[in-house]
């Protein structure tokens, strides 16, 4: 970046003088913000990792290095730290929140770095110190997704193991309903956090597990599964209805459709003499007994949904993204990733123009906005709507559409 300087024609003493520089990504001014988001937006919407993005910009007559584009990146995100964290904390605001993670391969320090002032230090240490010590090359980290069910906001956590304290310290200031997979530091959630947080299981789980069991089962897989497609029609018909339509709609006909489940399970078809316990449908039918309480709350709470698809869905961009970059270099690596991949999956889910967003949240963020509720994507589009991808509302609009049909023509068949 040019900066002019100045000098008094006539008078020497003014000495020379020039304007203060704006606040830069590197430290140089060396690049604008517009290379920034192009990096950013290359990796983590697109999914390019840096040796390909060498060869993208090399195209262009740029070559820069991979460290230099590892700064660049490191420098937008350091500049929107405290927009994924405003991100975050508005996601909290929701009934219910949807949680997920996947695993993330975290290359294994040769000395343990300097985590002083990491809010997760304790833990962090002690998994690399075991790490270092055994001689791994690598440890199987965790990226966990988090979705509200009503505000258009998702969120990620970095983590160094499947440890409840990651979900327990990005929810440590929520009162409200936590849906995801019956993992045990999800069920215990309610009892750590006071009752402050209410558990809800995922029925697509748990059909999962009964439609595992097939080929050996079919009798008993069908009839339950039938069953499980009534609950997902109900919610198919009340989707467009308001909250308290929808809690009568899930009081009258979901909980008699649960009440068919439960009555089934317990019967003469899944009894000891037909599905011996160690069986696949057998260990199927006591997953969801044992977690029959937190598979029916959503009957009473509109703002619980059947299932945490959504979330499952949301977690496909960790996936896609982890066959490109392949890994995570060290732990402030992975903690750069979950603020960037915030803020770029916030705005995916409000159909924005992901590099534009960012080109306007970057520029005004280094001009010194703090007013972060203004800049989040959900805000950003009322002002922007050139910058609102409108396909991608047909897209999804026109597969709901497909979906009712088909189940329609379902019910009507039967």
């Amino acid at each position: 970046m040019r900066t002019h300087k100045y000098a008094h024609p006539t008078d020497k003493t003014q000495g020379i003088l020039s304007p203060e520089r704006p606040t830069g990504l590197v430290e140089g001014h060396r690049f604008d913000p517009s290379i920034g988001v192009e990096v950013v937006a290359a990796k983590y919407f697109y999914h390019l990792p840096f040796y390909r993005q060498q060869d993208l910009f090399a195209g262009s007559g740029w070559t820069p290095s991979r460290s230099t584009l590892q700064n660049i990146e490191a420098g937008v995100e350091f500049a929107l730290r405290p927009l994924a964290a405003h991100l975050r904390s508005y996601l909290k605001q929701d009934q219910t929140i949807g949680c997920d993670d996947t695993g993330v391969l975290l290359i294994t320090p040769a000395a343990m770095p300097d985590l002083s002032r990491h809010p997760r230090g304790q833990r962090i240490g002690e998994v690399l110190e075991t790490a270092i010590a055994a001689g791994k090359p690598s440890i199987n980290a965790k990226m966990w997704g988090y979705y509200a069910s009503r505000l258009p906001v998702v969120a990620f956590d970095f983590t160094v193991s499947r440890h409840r304290d990651g979900p327990d310290e990005v929810l440590r200031d929520f009162a409200g309903n936590l849906i995801g997979d019956c993992w045990s530091g999800f069920q215990k959630i309610e009892v750590r956090s006071g009752s402050r947080i209410t558990f809800a299981a995922c029925w697509a789980h748990a059909r999962r597990k009964i439609d595992e069991c097939r080929s050996a089962f079919p009798i008993q897989v069908a009839q339950l599964e039938s069953w499980i497609l009534m609950l997902y029609d109900v919610e198919d018909q009340i989707q467009k209805l308001n909250a308290s339509q929808r809690l009568a709609r899930r009081r009258s006909l979901s909980r008699h459709v649960l009440g068919l489940i439960e009555e089934y399970l317990s019967g003469e078809e899944m009894s000891p003499g037909r599905v011996l316990p160690k069986s696949n449908l057998g260990q199927a039918a006591a997953y969801v007994r044992r977690h029959w309480e937190a598979l029916s709350r959503f009957i009473d709470d509109a703002s619980i949904p059947i299932d945490n698809n959504d979330c499952e869905q949301l977690m496909k961009r960790v996936a896609t993204g982890r066959k490109n970059w392949m890994f995570k270099g060290s732990v402030f690596a992975g903690d750069r990733a979950a603020n960037l991949m915030t803020i770029v999956g916030t705005a995916i889910r409000n159909d924005l123009d992901v590099a534009a967003y960012l080109h306007d949240v970057l520029q005004r963020a280094l001009d010194g906005e703090t007013d972060w509720a203004r800049l989040a994507p959900h805000a950003w589009r009322v002002d922007h709507p050139e910058s609102i991808r409108t396909y991608r509302q047909d897209e999804r609009r026109q597969s709901a559409d497909r979906k009712r049909k088909r189940r329609a023509r379902r019910r009507l068949s039967k």
